[in-house]
């Protein structure tokens, strides 16, 4: 879990550096609260590094950096997020392929049944 918030937040702030920690949290599905420790520990890492710019509104923010680290390090849980979800998918798959085939053999049976049924009640 935490790994996916890690690869969500590094993702977005490649995306859009400017991002706040309120729309980052919104986005990745954490608390606000949960978003700045994520980000302080990012930092601490050298992942992020931490710089200001002023918006529209004359308010002083921060916008927040991939370092050549941190992109090495997103590349990285990029590459194991992807593993996983293709795990994930491949077990699903399988699942549904099984499914399928519980359906089918029941809709069969039920329909061989039925003709049996119908066959008996003639006789």
């Amino acid at each position: 879990m935490q790994e996916e918030v890690h690869f969500r937040i590094l993702h977005l702030l490649n995306e859009n550096p400017e991002m706040s920690q309120r729309d980052l949290a919104d986005a990745v599905g954490v608390s606000v609260g949960g978003a700045h420790y994520v980000l302080n520990a990012l930092v601490k890492k050298g992942f992020v590094k931490l710089g200001n710019f002023s918006s529209t509104q004359d308010k002083r923010r921060y916008s927040y950096i991939l370092t050549p680290k941190g992109l090495a390090e997103k590349a990285a849980i990029t590459q194991h997020f992807l593993e996983r979800k293709l795990e994930e998918y491949h077990a699903l798959k399988v699942e549904i392929d099984e499914l399928r085939h519980e359906i089918s053999q029941e809709v069969g049976y039920a329909s061989h049944s039925n003709a049996v049924s119908k066959g008996s009640s003639h006789g």
